[in-house]
């Protein structure tokens, strides 16, 4: 098991009073998992991929990932994991625009302590993976949508984390941008990475090996991928 979350609960204060975005959320992980979780605007869906990647930290419950007990970890430790255990993908692309394909993609390698010459060798091959070998030294604005987002995989996934999130990774996209981030995505997992899919559109939901919906902080029962009509 890869990850596991026990009765997790986050509240936020809210002046006197106290907001519960999640209620006693258990949800585990197996290596190779390809999951969907799915639910409207302000559901917790949001709130529950900052916990699993570690950008937040639940108020209660207990959350174990590759073993560890991440409650117990420092704010080092957990910066940590975010850079060698797992890799994000997110809705907006955050490329640095000052900086060509192949640089955004070095980036957690630079943070990582590689050297020059390694960094840009696995950045091409990152690229080269997401299909981008002929834009390597293309800057951001000279690349489309979708393959903004095939850089901010090719990213993601340059130091083969345990886990890869994704949160709303086709929200900016066309649909035709957005089918081509969903096959390689099930290209990614068909290679073995395990995948948590962040989504409120049934239809990319439905792309997803498992599917979890959330609703009012709350995370239904097990559900399967496949429902409604897959992009």
């Amino acid at each position: 098991m890869l990850l596991e979350m026990r009765d997790i609960c986050k509240d936020y204060p809210q002046g006197k009073d106290v907001v519960k975005i999640l209620k006693n959320v258990d949800l585990t992980i197996d290596e190779g998992d390809y999951l969907a979780i799915m639910g409207p605007s302000g559901s917790g869906k949001t709130t529950l991929m900052n916990l699993i990647g570690c950008l937040d930290v639940p108020t209660s419950g207990e959350y174990l990932l590759n073993g560890e007990n991440i409650g117990k970890a420092s704010e080092n430790r957990l910066a940590d994991i975010r850079n060698t255990t797992l890799g994000f993908v997110f809705q907006s692309f955050y490329l640095l625009p000052k900086l060509d394909a192949r640089d955004n993609v070095a980036l957690p390698l630079l943070y990582a302590g590689v050297g020059k010459r390694e960094r840009r060798q696995r950045a091409e091959e990152a690229l080269k993976m997401v299909g981008l070998e002929d834009r390597i030294d293309f800057m951001p604005n000279q690349l489309s949508g979708g393959q903004q987002q095939r850089v901010a995989i090719a990213r993601a996934m340059i130091n083969n984390p345990k886990l890869l999130l994704a949160d709303e990774p086709t929200g900016a996209l066309d649909s035709t941008s957005g089918h081509q981030v969903m096959d390689l995505f099930d290209e990614l997992n068909d290679r073995g990475a395990t995948i948590v899919l962040i989504t409120h559109e049934p239809g990319v939901g439905a792309r997803a090996k498992r599917l979890r919906r959330i609703l009012d902080g709350v995370l239904q029962p097990e559900g399967e991928g496949g429902v409604g009509d897959a992009w």
